[in-house]
This record gives structure tokens, C-alpha cells and sequence, in this order.
């Protein structure tokens, strides 16, 4: 027991309970640590979760506005947030990918626990769009604020 542990430590609770119970559905014997680590590793697919060069590579060649791209999960998105659209456009994989990769490892461990990721929801622009007042307008306005709070 203390072996499984020690190897599989780095793994959360919640991906370990899901990759247990694939390897239940699909194999006939108990599997090697060695065997059972890469259930774990693909079980990230059941969280509808993609491999994190994966999500590297949609992260790289989503359009702009980015809120609007229809994203394989949401926690692509945030991994490329996190690691900066502009970096992620302009440097080279071998810089950006680790960087992504552990902003995004981080982001999936918050999604195998369960924590809920949201995508921003932009605000609307006003229907009217008014002009500053003047100063001597806003002035007017303080003063019958104060007087209101006098009260």
C-alpha cells in the first residue's frame, strides 16, 4: 500500500477514484503501478479535459476575441490567460509550452476536484451613452447628494 502511495501521490484523489474505475471496466486483472499511472494520465479524457499540448495548440491558434471561441474546455482558456496571450503568440514552444503546461496542470487539478470553472461573461454595451456632465453640473449634483444625506 505504501508503494501505490508513494507513486501515485502527485495525483488527485478524484483522478485516481476515476482511473480505478475504468481500469474495473476494462481489464481482466489488477494492473502494475507502472500501468495504473497511465490509466491515471488518460484519465483526464473523462473530465473532458485534452492533453496538455493539446490544449497548448488550441490555446496558440484560437482567434480573437478569445472569449468567443468555442474552447474544447474551459480550462484552456484560463491556462492561456494565465500565461499571457501575447507570450503565448510570439514565443517559441520550447519557452511557452512549459509555462502553459503548468498553468494548465494546475487548472485541471481544480477541475478533478470538483471547483467549477467559469467563462467570463462580457457585458453588454448601454443602449444610450450619455456625455459627461460639466463640472459646475456635478458640483449641483454633490450638493443636493449631501443635502439628501443630511436628512
Amino acid at each position: 500500500m505504501r508503494l501505490w502511495l508513494t507513486h501515485l501521490q502527485d495525483y488527485p484523489p478524484a483522478l485516481i477514484k476515476a482511473a480505478a474505475e475504468r481500469v474495473v471496466k476494462h481489464e481482466n486483472f489488477l494492473p502494475t503501478i507502472a500501468k495504473f499511472r497511465e490509466h491515471c494520465d488518460h484519465a483526464f479524457e473523462l473530465f473532458g479535459l485534452p492533453d496538455a499540448h493539446s490544449a497548448y495548440i488550441e490555446a496558440c491558434r484560437a482567434p480573437k476575441p478569445k472569449t468567443d471561441f468555442k474552447w474544447r474546455h474551459e480550462a484552456v482558456y484560463y491556462a492561456g490567460k494565465a500565461s499571457d496571450w501575447f507570450f503565448l503568440s510570439s514565443a517559441i514552444e520550447s519557452v511557452a509550452f512549459p509555462i502553459f503546461k503548468h498553468n494548465y496542470a494546475i487548472l485541471c487539478e481544480r477541475v478533478i476536484r470538483g471547483e467549477s470553472i467559469k467563462m467570463p461573461v462580457l457585458k453588454a454595451l448601454p443602449q444610450e451613452i450619455h456625455a459627461p456632465a460639466s463640472k459646475t453640473d456635478n458640483q449641483k449634483n454633490l450638493k443636493a447628494l449631501r443635502k439628501q444625506l443630511d436628512l
